[in-house]
């Protein structure tokens, strides 16, 4: 299914069914015992359905509410999944998977969750998305008594329903790590403030966790730049993450610029390998700038290594140049230097926790794509990434060389 063809759903079939929803939970609550407090929260399933790079910012979160001994659940599309694994915090018989290749697959694994949640006594649900009214539903529906979100209140828009028992507010001011924290604290909290959550949220506590890369990961990472030849210890490795961005292609630097970046890098320093990097299904689309390049030296890498040998690869190399994607925030796992384009969104709100560098051109009209706009941008023509010129980038990571 198409982005679009979700926003249309979300927005022409899910507010009528938010309104519903509303109307049937106010109705349930009349037959329910009104001097029996709720218990607190004991099972708790996350939604964050849409961005892999999500599962790493939001697993701080996740953290601090296992450490209350609250057992941690997940439900996420099925293609964005591997992000979990690669924290771990959430064991794998915890995560509800949903396919959303098709309409039955999506309509067929929607119901079931309802089924799922009730199978392993859900009695509480944090809402990641961003005024999703699709996990909205999934939330009224889940059998859960808690049910934690982000609420519009008097914004205009955004309508989600009477839905939420803990409606927080979503702060665009404040990186999205502190607004998932502030879901999980509104979830464990005695006060009934209205919005949630009213009190502070420091830097530490949002941190990520590194991970810790086996040798065998290793091996298998040195096993497949072996195939490339002529790389040894000395050699310096530059990631270049030149695809991502399927639904917001805005967010890409132009792929002209990243090939005259792996020109300058390579010609000013013999030492030095440019790993082009994605998916395997994105390994034609990184091609170009390979072609573009035209330097030995310059690697279609893309698919090369699995997954879960990300992390490995990250480990061995000297830095990474990125555009606003998931491995950005994969890399916050290790200590790798991270230097991340932004434009369409803004690093104040979505920048990688980890050894990072936003590369930014301030233009006026950044970001343009927020959760109030279900993030749809007008702009055709991202004048705001293409002021950024190699000249600058190689400026700023050539102390790394």
């Amino acid at each position: 299914m198409s982005i679009d063809t979700m926003r249309f759903i979300d927005f022409y079939v899910g507010v009528p069914l938010c309104f519903l929803a509303g109307l049937w939970l106010r109705f349930v609550a009349l037959f329910q015992k009104r001097n029996t407090p709720v218990q607190p929260p004991r099972r708790t399933v996350f939604l964050q359905l849409s961005e892999m790079g999500s599962a790493i910012i939001g697993d701080a979160a996740l953290r601090w509410l296992r450490a209350q001994n609250v057992e941690v659940f997940y439900a996420i599309f099925e293609r964005n999944s591997a992000s979990l694994r690669m924290v771990g915090t959430v064991q794998k018989d915890h995560v509800y998977l949903i396919r959303e290749k098709n309409f039955l697959t999506f309509a067929f694994d929607s119901l079931r969750f309802f089924v799922w949640c009730r199978l392993h006594k859900i009695d509480s649900v944090v809402d990641f998305e961003l005024f999703s009214r699709y996990s909205a539903l999934l939330s009224a529906f889940s059998g859960a008594r808690r049910r934690v979100g982000f609420d519009a209140f008097h914004a205009e828009g955004l309508y989600r329903g009477a839905i939420l028992t803990r409606r927080v507010t979503y702060n665009p001011h404040m990186h999205i790590s502190k607004n998932f924290m502030a879901l999980v604290k509104s979830l464990m909290s005695a006060d009934h403030d209205i919005p949630f959550y009213k009190g502070v949220i420091t830097d530490d506590e949002i941190k990520p966790q590194k991970v810790v890369v086996t040798e065998g990961s290793k091996m298998r990472v040195r096993s497949a730049l072996n195939q490339l030849g002529g790389i040894d210890a000395q050699t310096k490795l530059v990631i270049m993450n030149c695809a991502g961005g399927e639904f917001l292609p805005q967010r890409r630097w132009p792929q002209v610029h990243y090939a005259k970046l792996a020109q300058m890098i390579l010609d000013k320093h013999p030492d030095a390998r440019v790993l082009l990097t994605g998916s395997p299904s994105e390994s034609l689309e990184v091609d170009p700038i390979r072609v573009m390049a035209a330097r030995d030296r310059c690697h279609n890498f893309a698919g090369r290594v699995a997954f879960e040998d990300l992390t490995g690869l990250y480990t061995l190399c000297r830095l990474m140049i990125s555009n606003d994607s998931g491995p950005a925030h994969f890399a916050s796992l290790t200590d790798l230097p991270t230097y991340v384009f932004f434009g369409p969104e803004t690093p104040s709100l979505y920048g990688s926790l980890g050894n990072f560098t936003p590369l930014y051109a301030h233009y006026a009209c950044s970001p343009c794509v927020s959760a109030f706009n279900h993030r749809k941008t007008a702009c055709r023509d991202n004048k705001c990434l293409q002021a950024i010129t190699p000249e600058d980038v190689y400026s700023h990571i050539v102390h790394h060389l």
